[in-house]
Parts: structure tokens; C-alpha cells; sequence
């Protein structure tokens, strides 16, 4: 299989399951798509307006989940990790066709999507790919937390921190070469939160559909959830499998070095307006070469997630 040209998937795969902040038993189907058609998420319980693009400039909401909305006020929420996965696998072209306004949580990782879209196999097609090659630094702050992005030669490297008042979170770090590391501990994580943000985070209407069964919770020096954590660094790496998905919003892979102190979704989301704003920052590149180095999708991904 060509690594070089723009994939999608062989057979529709479809996933039902709670939205994690509405609470809704929500549909979704993956379907194939032409090269060149980009991901779109269609709203088919809406007959008319229902196309929405995932793009960083249709992001209106970041708060504890990436919402886009399209010009008719039409949105899709909570589609970080989904976004993740197609990443990841390198799925440049999909339609995905959602019966309500938010993606369902799963088991809180994108370790679902990824298995399903596995056994449903790939379309190559004779299309080259695009690439987003970073060519000037750009740095977004708020307080304390930042994120920068840079050049790198041919790859999408993530440092990211998080530094938390607790002590089973704490301070983690992890460093990723999104597409030469073995990554299924990062697509493997779950979302996560503290037991004393629950009743703050419910009263403002969200995680309805939050439970021990797509979250972890952590209370005081404790984790809730009856077997633990999944691998040393579950809580970081959810946060890159974040980013991974939020950096996705720009249409196509990444080559860049992005290093991130105690970010989410919104400052990964104004940083992509803000280096998308200047064109000397960046290039979108047709790749047509056979001799890179690596492969712009992590190959080991498609043996050790399944």
C-alpha cells in the first residue's frame, strides 16, 4: 500500500453509543469518500444545512470538548478523538453521518474507532496527499499555559506537560513522534477529571453521559475506576490524543514540532488561527516524492492497537 496517496476507508463502519455531555444514545456511520472530499460530518437527522466541516475556523466551543458548527448554526461536538483516529490511520477522505449533535464518548480513548476502522480495511487511491509544513515559529499563551509550533524536517512531534494539584495526576510529560513512535498507549487513554469538578462540570449542563464506563475519576489520592490506569502516562496522553485530533482541524497532517504546557482544546485551536492567519508561516505541500524517509502515517499503529 502506498503510504504517499489519500486513503478512506473500505467498508462503512458504524459506532452507537452515549454522547458524553448530552447523554444522548447518538449514531454514527463512517462512510468512504472520494479523494479530494476532505472529512465531513453530515447531520442526517436534519433534512437541509447539515454539512459540517472540521475545520479550526468552525470551532465554537472548546470547553472540555472541540464543537464545530457550520454558517446555519448547525453543530457537531466532542469530535476530538474520532478526528484522532483518522488521523492516525491516515484516513484522508470520509463522510460521517451522525444522527444528533454530538460524537459518543465510547470508552472515553479512540481505541474503538481505531479497531473498527481497522477491520473495515483501506481505499487507496492514485491522489497524492497534502501536508501543512510549518516554516516560521508561532507561540499562543494564557498565563502560564502555552503552546508553540515550529518547523521540523518530516515529522509531527508533540511534547506536551500537564501539571495538576494532585497527586495521583501531578506534573506528567510525554513526547511523541506522532508518526514514527509506537502510539497505542496515547490512542488508548481516557479522558479524565477530578470527583470534586463533577458536580460543577454537571451543573453547567455537561458530562450527562459521563461515567466510570468512559472516564477516568480521580478522588483525592485515589482513582475510582476498578482496574486503574491503562498505561503509566494515561493522563498526558489523552492530552496528546487530543491535540492530535484538534490539529487535524487543519485539514491535513502536520509536519511541526508543537511543544505544550497545560493546553486543550482551545489554546491548540488559537494557535491554529493564529498560524493560519499569516501565510509566511506556513505551506501546504502536494507530496509526490516515493523516497521519504518515513511514511506520514504511523505504520505501527495498524499492529498494535487492534
Amino acid at each position: 500500500m502506498s503510504y504517499l496517496t489519500q486513503k478512506t476507508i473500505q467498508q462503512p463502519v458504524s459506532f452507537k453509543g452515549v454522547a458524553l455531555h448530552s447523554g444522548k444514545i447518538v449514531n454514527i456511520c463512517i462512510k468512504p469518500a472520494i479523494p479530494n472530499h476532505g472529512v465531513v460530518f453530515k447531520r442526517i437527522d436534519l433534512d437541509k444545512n447539515n454539512l459540517v466541516y472540521p475545520n479550526f475556523m468552525n470551532v465554537t466551543n472548546t470547553s472540555l470538548n472541540t464543537t464545530i458548527e457550520n454558517e446555519f448554526g448547525v453543530k457537531v461536538s466532542t469530535i476530538e478523538h474520532l478526528m484522532g483516529a483518522l488521523f492516525g490511520l491516515g484516513i484522508d477522505n470520509a463522510l460521517i453521518e451522525i444522527n444528533n449533535d454530538e460524537v459518543p464518548i465510547l470508552d472515553g480513548s479512540a481505541k474503538e474507532f481505531i479497531k473498527k476502522i481497522l477491520c473495515s480495511g483501506y481505499d487507496v487511491s492514485d491522489k497524492p496527499i497534502k501536508i501543512v509544513k510549518i516554516k516560521k515559529k508561532v507561540e499562543y499563551s494564557d498565563g502560564e499555559r502555552f503552546i508553540t509550533i515550529e518547523p521540523s524536517t518530516l515529522s509531527l512531534n508533540i511534547d506536551f506537560e500537564l501539571k495538576y494539584n494532585n497527586q495521583i495526576i501531578g506534573n506528567q510529560r510525554n513526547k511523541v513522534k506522532v508518526y514514527e513512535d509506537e502510539l497505542s498507549d496515547v490512542y488508548n487513554s481516557r479522558t479524565f477529571c477530578l470527583y470534586e469538578d463533577i458536580e460543577l462540570i454537571k451543573k453547567n449542563g455537561l458530562a450527562k453521559g459521563g461515567s466510570l464506563e468512559n472516564a477516568i475519576v480521580v478522588k483525592d489520592n485515589e482513582i475510582l475506576n476498578d482496574n486503574g490506569l491503562r498505561n503509566d502516562k494515561e493522563f498526558v496522553n489523552h492530552k496528546i490524543l487530543d491535540c492530535i485530533g484538534d490539529l487535524y482541524t487543519s485539514g491535513f497532517r502536520i509536519i511541526a514540532n508543537v511543544k505544550c504546557s497545560q493546553g486543550g482544546h482551545y489554546l491548540t485551536n488559537q494557535l491554529l488561527r493564529k498560524t493560519f492567519r499569516d501565510e509566511k508561516n506556513y505551506s501546504i505541500l502536494e507530496i509526490k516524492e516515493r523516497n521519504l524517509p518515513h511514511t506520514l502515517i504511523n505504520k505501527t499503529l495498524l499492529k498494535s492497537i487492534a
